[in-house]
């Protein structure tokens, strides 16, 4: 469903992203993981259209985003980090403003939002502006109409930053229960390694723009003689503290490569 190849990122004398490779099946859910600054919103950037690779290539259901740009939207739908709603409109208003943005027909988007705010237990404040949401009310709806359109592909980019226990269990049993019914592939980014331990499938592990090891939770705790996840994240990246102003200078040298560009 998405196979990525030598894919590689560069703004002016910097390389967020070097060369790397892997592929995603149909239905798995994969757990793209690394520390601040690894490189990893570079790489999501790419594969969701908003940056165009330096070279390397993308494919996302047999499409390069880009080649069809448009085409390999619809594939796909997105939760970023930042909230993206809008808050002064109801839960229902949104997903329908997304609906209409997508082309989705009138029957099908009614029933397709009904459907899924069901799904997501915001059925019954569906009239309620979002501004009232709790923040997992706000993740839960965002995942919802990142749904609507049917995409094949779902990408979560820290979904549960800022969540409280109770809604990240939550979130993440309708994720399942989604990737279950429908067999849609998650693409999931997040700093909570007992949450990629039990809804991931496969994990990658990427630092310093490169991508250094893949498999399951089993397979990278077996390869570093470790009892959980973080302690094998921690094996592969450091345990050193980055540095956040260098990261911070990094990020900023990103975006003012890709203004001028």
């Amino acid at each position: 469903m998405i196979r990525v190849d030598n894919l590689t990122k560069t703004f002016g004398s910097f390389t967020a992203v070097k060369g790397i490779s892997f592929d995603v099946a149909q239905g798995e859910i994969f757990a793209f993981l690394g520390p601040n600054g690894a490189g990893k919103t570079t790489t999501i950037k790419m594969l969701t259209t908003i940056l165009r690779p330096t070279s390397g290539t993308i494919e996302l259901d047999g499409l390069n985003p880009a080649h069809h740009q448009i085409a390999a939207r619809r594939k796909f739908g997105i939760v970023f980090q930042d909230p993206s709603l809008d808050i002064e409109q109801t839960a229902f208003e949104n997903m329908e403003l997304h609906g209409v943005l997508y082309n989705v027909p009138r029957k099908i988007r009614a029933e397709r939002i009904e459907q899924l705010l069901q799904t997501f237990e915001l059925w019954d404040r569906r009239s309620d502006y979002v501004k009232q949401f709790s923040g997992g009310m706000k993740r839960r709806l965002e995942i919802a109409r990142g749904l609507l359109h049917s995409p094949k592909i779902l990408f979560l980019d820290e979904p549960t930053l800022g969540l409280d226990p109770q809604s990240r269990n939550q979130l993440w049993t309708h994720v399942k229960h989604l990737n279950k019914t429908e067999n849609t592939t998650i693409f999931l980014t997040t700093h909570h390694m007992d949450e990629v331990d039990r809804v991931a499938h496969r994990i990658a592990i990427m630092d310093h723009g490169q991508l250094i090891t893949q498999g399951t939770a089993t397979q990278l705790k077996a390869r570093t003689n470790t009892d959980s996840l973080e302690d094998a994240f921690l094996v592969f990246t450091g345990s050193s503290l980055r540095d956040e102003s260098a990261n911070s200078s990094d990020q900023l040298q990103q975006l003012t490569q890709m203004w001028r560009s």
